[in-house]
């Protein structure tokens, strides 16, 4: 089951989460990366931008 629900102060994600995380955005090549622990290869994910 996937849900989600934006307004603009609230987020509600409806899954089976495994984890939530907070990494830094760094860069790589011409782009951006976010590092994960390989245990989480295949695993679909999702990126919230916060403003700081």
């Amino acid at each position: 089951m996937r849900k989600v629900n934006l307004n603009t102060k609230n987020l509600h994600l409806s899954e089976d989460v495994i984890v939530v995380m907070e990494k830094k955005v760094t860069p790589y090549g011409n782009g951006a990366k976010v590092d994960c622990v390989k245990e989480y290869i295949g695993k679909r994910a999702y990126v919230v931008i916060v403003k700081d």
